[in-house]
């Protein structure tokens, strides 16, 4: 390893000849470099903050950038293929392979960088901002969007029922607020696994506020609350990365075998077993199955995520914006009738067609100028709605000191 303080190993330069002093007064006394400093007198309030303000900011780790994009992408790809598979089973079988692990990525992720989150306020403000309030706004705009485009004017707006999409931000503002619990129980994961099996054989739940996805995508969310960074080292590894290859293969081989002996609702989660018409131990038996086949298939995906900051590294940060926002060209598509009217959508050109404008669609609407028009609604500041504490008022304070 190369020593930081001797750069070229440590060979040493020959040490100068001694000198005898010459008689006569000692010479003054020099300060050493360390004591020197640390005898200086203090830095001003007003230059501290300067200083402060000139250190670099804290960068981005360019690999979950990268995942979230990619991932985001995989979504609007899925939603784009959904009225394919009804007549293509490759579709099908792509859109299953694609809907086991594109959203459990996403959900470990938000799992992963929630593991800081407390009930401190300057957090549960940001939680009300950045997932409450662009709930309420955006399960609003749903609703008035299907109004319209679905000539459908008795579509109710309802805050207790989410509209498409919406169910995520739902689930992050529940699964956030549960992190300090997650952390006192003894064995998490299996913990929430059981929830999300006694969810899936509770037909009573109903539709309030999607808790079977909630309940049922909960574990992805709690696996990632306990990863750490080396996690991701380890399917980050090339051996890793090489099996995966035959891992996907078998992933879409089996499900083109499976696209017309099963359901893909399953891959939803949002109904029970009982709702699906199957025994409840069904259920059981298939949270199981498709937790451990999306988390197979996730560590796949992350092992293919590159390292290095690439062209679309800065779109990670915008891929709410991005989910959101291609809903509205998602369902219209359906509304306006798209798939029925251009039946040359149906046929491989036309479905590479779609592919590329849904992921060239929600690739536009991650982008910089797109989060700076919508910013009012998926970030807002709502400065006047909350009140400061004491050490937001005494940071205030120390920066205009």
């Amino acid at each position: 390893m190369t020593n930081s303080v001797h750069p070229h190993g440590r060979h040493r330069a020959p040490l100068p000849p001694v000198q005898v002093p010459a008689a006569g007064p000692p010479p003054p006394r020099t300060h050493h470099p360390i004591t020197q400093a640390a005898a200086a007198p203090p830095t001003p309030v007003g230059h501290r903050t300067a200083a402060r303000a000139a250190k670099p900011a804290k960068q981005r780790d360019a690999f979950f950038d990268n995942a979230k994009y990619l991932a985001i992408v995989l979504v609007a790809m899925a939603h784009a293929w959904e009225p394919l598979t009804d007549h293509s089973r490759a579709a099908e079988a792509l859109y299953m392979t694609v809907y086991t692990f594109h959203m459990p990525a996403f959900i470990v992720i938000s799992g992963y960088f929630s593991r800081s989150f407390d009930m401190r306020p300057d957090r549960l403000r940001r939680l009300v901002t950045g997932v409450a309030v662009p709930y309420v706004i955006f399960e609003v705009a749903y609703t008035l969007f299907k109004r319209w485009a679905d000539d459908d004017p008795a579509q109710p707006i309802s805050l207790l029922d989410p509209w498409y999409l919406t169910w995520f931000l739902v689930a992050l503002f529940v699964w956030r607020l549960t992190v300090p619990l997650w952390k006192i129980v003894r064995w998490p994961l299996p913990l929430a696994l059981a929830i999300a099996m006694l969810a899936v054989i509770s037909p009573d739940i109903g539709d309030d506020l999607d808790l079977q996805r909630v309940l049922q995508f909960l574990p992805f969310f709690v696996l990632g609350l306990f990863m750490k960074p080396e996690h991701f080292q380890l399917v980050r590894r090339r051996e890793v990365r090489v099996l995966s290859v035959p891992v996907f293969a078998a992933a879409v081989l089996l499900a083109y075998w499976a696209a017309p002996r099963m359901t893909s609702v399953w891959f939803y989660r949002r109904d029970s077993a009982q709702e699906l018409g199957v025994p409840w131990w069904v259920g059981i038996v298939m949270t199981l199955a498709l937790f451990g086949c999306s988390a197979v298939l996730t560590a796949c995906f992350f092992a293919w995520v590159p390292r290095r900051k690439m062209w679309f590294t800065l779109l990670g940060a915008g891929t709410l914006y991005g989910y959101l926002l291609h809903g509205f060209l998602a369902k219209g598509s359906r509304f306006w009738g798209w798939f029925e009217e251009y039946e040359w959508l149906h046929k491989p050109l036309g479905e590479i067609f779609v592919t590329v404008v849904a992921a060239t669609v929600v690739t536009l609407l991650c982008t910089p100028p797109v989060q700076r028009v919508f910013r009012f609604a998926m970030e807002p500041k709502m400065e006047w709605a909350f009140k400061r504490d004491a050490a937001e008022l005494a940071r205030e304070r120390a920066r205009s000191a």
